[in-house]
């Protein structure tokens, strides 16, 4: 009987580097599952409030936050199942060869020759984009329309719902088919530095992205509207001026429409800020803390969010502690180093994919013995190839992120502001149902933020004094 090193040596190449990958996968999913299952412990067994939460947190909304944190773990392991065994089944059954020869028929019939590869990949990714939608829609109904709903949270109808899918295909094909096509040919053209101008390229295109995504792109969605004039307004413009930061505008937004969790962010670069705070953050003007009458400015019951009579969000002394928290990132250059972080990792692996893209073995493992398309060439490195370092940088990045968490706490701490940031924490994990306890692996691995717990303690000293 063949032991497994010596069937290992019998395989060809090809077949090492593919079964490599599927392996690969298979135990990344393994790790994620044994995570979960630790963490549903937690939420299985701790039912009652501990000691160290018995001030901040009372029994039923410790209890709400259980259950909804239970359904959300027991659908991300049915998805994320779902999610693999399809991942699996594509590969083993050679859906990508497949896919593309169908994208080359589809060309092919449109009036492209063969050696128009551009016109075959962008008929290949929109083939591949709306088969993942299709395939991800029941989930995402599933998710939205019983496990946000049950909990509260969904204020969509299902027209609204439908409505938002399709225009967000749209823009999304609208904006990806042209640049997946300009980073094709600048990769064919580029000779042996085109790794260098793929780079920039990408640079550029993230930055414009990043540019005009509020004021172009998100109201495609939801309605931006400007802070009124106020006392909230000119706090925040004190504190802005306090710290040197270039605040142009103030918005909000209504994130109410689509659901009741909340969020602000700013954005924009050099002497251009402007910050964004969900409507569903503020208690003066959330639209689920107000009743609204039917039909109100002509909406149609398609598009009208199922309002509910739910008190949430924070005083203006909180929002003010939540923007410092965040204008903290700013000041301390979290920003700027996630972006340069960004480039490097876009950089090497745009370098590694010049050294890589010419290995035939790579291609053949994935079923493509005759052809070497550019666009499957950066699918196979990209997403299989990387997966170690991808998974190993994931985590890198999550530690990175927790420390400047911390940072940003402190921040807003030495603006004063720590009593109101501790209090708008705990409305927030109220709000949003988060649940402070968690398996300490599944913490250090999955949690971008720190826990409730440990952002409280950070602040509690100063919040005493």
């Amino acid at each position: 009987m063949a032991l497994p090193g010596e069937l290992w040596a019998e395989l060809t190449m090809e077949k090492r580097i593919f079964c490599s990958v599927l392996l690969f996968s298979w135990a990344v999913y393994l790790w994620e599952a044994f995570l979960a299952r630790r963490q549903r412990k937690v939420y299985r067994t701790t039912t009652h409030v501990p000691w160290e939460l018995g001030q901040i947190m009372d029994s039923e909304t410790f209890e709400k936050s259980r259950l909804y944190q239970l359904d959300k773990s027991t659908f991300s392991f049915w998805s994320g199942l779902y999610s693999e065994l399809e991942g699996t089944m594509i590969l083993l059954c050679g859906g990508i060869p497949f896919l593309w020869n169908v994208s080359g028929q589809i060309s092919d019939r449109a009036g492209f020759e063969p050696e128009y590869e551009i016109a075959q990949s962008l008929v290949f990714l929109l083939l591949a984009t709306l088969f993942s939608a299709v395939t991800g829609l029941p989930w995402s109904l599933y998710n939205t329309f019983v496990i946000e709903e049950k909990h509260g949270f969904n204020q969509q109808t299902l027209g609204f719902f439908f409505k938002d899918a399709i225009k967000k295909f749209i823009v999304t094909q609208c904006i990806l088919l042209p640049v997946t096509s300009l980073l094709l040919y600048i990769i064919k053209i580029g000779g042996d530095y085109f790794f260098i101008y793929a780079w920039l390229f990408t640079l550029v295109v993230s930055l414009v992205l990043v540019t005009i995504y509020a004021d172009y792109i998100a109201p495609l969605f939801d309605k931006f509207i400007p802070l009124p004039e106020g006392e909230l307004k000119q706090a925040i413009e004190m504190m802005a001026k306090s710290i040197d930061f270039p605040l142009t505008k103030v918005y909000v937004v209504e994130g109410s429409k689509r659901s009741s969790h909340s969020n602000a962010y700013f954005y924009g670069f050099f002497k251009n800020k402007r910050i964004v705070l969900f409507d569903t953050l503020l208690e003066d003007y959330c639209a689920l803390n107000k009743e609204h009458s039917e039909g109100e400015d002509g909406e149609d019951d398609d598009t009208k969010s199922k309002v509910k009579n739910k008190k949430q969000g924070c005083k203006n002394e909180e929002v003010l502690a939540v923007l410092g928290h965040e204008l903290g990132h700013w000041k301390l250059g979290h920003t700027i180093k996630n972006i340069v972080i960004s480039q490097m990792n876009s950089f090497l692996c745009f370098f590694l994919f010049a050294v890589l893209i010419g290995q035939k073995e790579l291609f053949a493992a994935f079923g493509f013995y005759e052809t070497q398309p550019t666009l499957i060439g950066l699918m196979i490195i990209f997403q299989f190839i990387f997966s170690p370092y991808n998974e190993v940088l994931s985590f890198c990045l999550t530690v990175l992120s927790r420390r400047f968490e911390f940072q940003a706490d402190a921040f807003a701490k030495e603006l004063g502001k720590a009593k109101d940031l501790y209090s708008a924490l705990i409305k927030l994990n109220k709000d949003n149902l988060g649940f402070p306890v968690s398996d300490w692996i599944f913490s250090m691995w999955h949690y971008s933020h720190p826990p409730l717990l440990e952002r409280l303690q950070a602040l509690k000293d100063a919040k005493q004094d």
